[in-house]
């Protein structure tokens, strides 16, 4: 046994510490994006709702892009670093200071995101052989450096933002995507090989006059984001355009069904249903950082020894508790596993909604402990946060793993792209819903009291429990019919 493989490589902790980074400044922004619209920028909710969402959904969207660039042109390492020099400058063009830096630094870290959530997770992927059983250990640890970076943007980007202002805590995001940037271009020599370019000869050599294939592609990337802006400026596009881009992967993904036999059949069908599952659970989730982080600035005690928190600091509870259950439930799959009782895939779907809407209807517990300024007690969001997490860790680790045993191998892109579509469109959706809480403003554009503002989030977060426990329910109950349409993929 050579020293390699005696632990992990070398690459993989470079690789943690680059993706650490990047998820700082990923999501030490959104977590103050929402409430720099409406207290910088004073946007309404809904407006703000609708930018978010599509800002959100886009991000999601590019990465099936970046990837298919990276696998064809670029190679991993090129996508990956040109990602994160994009990535910072986004965030250093927010400091601006007003709707135009905003809208135009959010495009550029679209496009950069896309370059880089695809393709770094691809490089640790091929430090491991086909059959290695280091690699679920390694994509373990890589997940733990991908939550540790979302809990620190959550608390210090998140309280630097509320106590020196938003625009230091998008300096310090920026910050962070360049040490992420940095040590993965210092880390190259322990990658062994992999993330090249899949043709270095052809990526430079001239095509169009003096400019080689590369060029192009940076060129490319920079025609785009005036796309990105329009679309972020025109919001409601989005919706429109991630509509029409389903129905079209859903033409495709059951022509392709039909051409086959039963089994072929059986199996499109239950991913399709899955997806669509799949949006409701990340719809109501992906509130976190939206109408959540509002609820928490407006109606959330948030007074700990003493001391206010941020209200986008409330956000850390899901990235500390996927850090503290993320290795039980690990380790409980396997010995249920053992045991017999490991639940099938659909089982698991249900029980993840079921535990999504429960934490909502954890709102109405914390309604009976209202302070005299129509705030609920902090343990409402800490309670709501573990149950989201709780099914999210139910749900969200088989996803893609589930998708790459049911897809013909043919198609596995196709339908990867089509699962990345369906958590961008979760993502609009979730916009939406956001917008039901609606709670900033009255119908005659007035601020309404911290009385009706509570009112209007308990009865909209209520509701969504509800029905989000019935359609959980609902899959858990025909869990078994379902599960025969995967023909034994577990």
């Amino acid at each position: 046994m050579t020293e390699v493989q005696k632990g992990h490589p070398k690459g993989l902790y470079w690789l943690f510490f680059a993706e650490m980074w990047e998820r700082f400044c990923y999501y030490g922004m959104r977590a103050l994006l929402i409430l720099y619209l409406t207290k910088t920028l004073m946007k309404s909710d809904a407006d703000s709702y609708v930018l978010y969402g599509a800002y959100t959904s886009l991000v999601y969207a590019v990465t099936v892009l970046g990837g298919k660039i990276a696998d064809n042109i670029l190679g991993y390492r090129y996508a990956v670093i040109l990602g994160g020099i994009l990535m910072a400058i986004g965030e250093f063009m927010i400091l601006g200071g007003n709707e135009f830096w905003l809208l135009m630094g959010m495009a550029v870290i679209i496009s950069g995101n896309g370059y880089f959530k695809a393709n770094i997770s691809s490089i640790v992927g091929r430090l491991y052989p086909d059959g290695d059983p280091r690699r679920d250990s390694g994509f373990t640890i890589f997940y733990i450096g991908i939550n540790l970076g979302a809990f620190l943007a959550t608390t210090v980007v998140a309280e630097v933002g509320h106590r020196y202002g938003y625009d230091m805590g998008f300096l310090l995001a920026g910050i962070g995507m360049v040490l992420g940037a940095i040590i993965f271009m210092f880390g190259q020599k322990h990658y062994e090989g992999h993330g090249l370019p899949p043709d270095r000869e052809k990526l430079f050599k001239p095509v169009v006059g003096p400019l080689n294939r590369f060029h192009i592609t940076i060129l490319g990337t920079l025609a785009v984001i005036p796309v990105f802006y329009a679309l972020l400026r025109y919001s409601d596009v989005v919706g429109y355009l991630l509509l029409a881009t389903a129905v079209y992967v859903l033409y495709v993904l059951l022509s392709a069904s039909f051409k086959g036999d039963k089994i072929l059949r059986d199996r499109m069908l239950i991913l399709i249903l899955l997806m669509l599952f799949n949006i409701v659970f990340w719809a109501c989730f992906e509130q976190a950082g939206s109408s959540l982080t509002l609820f928490a600035d407006r109606n959330v005690n948030r007074e700990v020894f003493g001391t206010e928190i941020g209200a986008a600091t409330t956000q850390f509870f899901n990235p500390l508790y996927i850090l503290l259950f993320g290795s039980i439930f690990s380790v409980m799959w396997i010995k249920l596993s053992k045991m017999g009782k490991n639940p099938n895939i659909p089982m698991k779907f249900g029980l993840g909604i079921v535990q999504l809407g429960l934490g909502y209807l954890v709102i109405l517990l914390g309604n009976q402990f209202v302070d005299e300024a129509f705030r609920v007690p902090l343990f409402t969001l800490a309670l709501l946060y573990m149950l989201h997490t709780t099914g999210e860790l139910f749900l969200s680790p088989i996803g893609l793993s589930m998708v790459t045993k049911l897809a013909p191998k043919s198609m596995t892109g196709t339908v990867m792209g089509a699962w990345f579509l369906s958590i961008a469109g979760a993502n609009y959706v979730a916009a939406l819903l956001a917008q039901l809480t609606g709670a900033s403003h009255g119908d005659d554009g007035a601020m309404i009291s911290p009385a009706e503002s509570l009112a209007q989030y308990v009865d909209i977060y209520s509701k969504m429990g509800y029905i989000t426990v019935g359609i959980g329910l609902l899959l858990v109950i025909f869990s078994k019919p379902l599960n025969k349409l995967m023909h034994g993929v577990k």
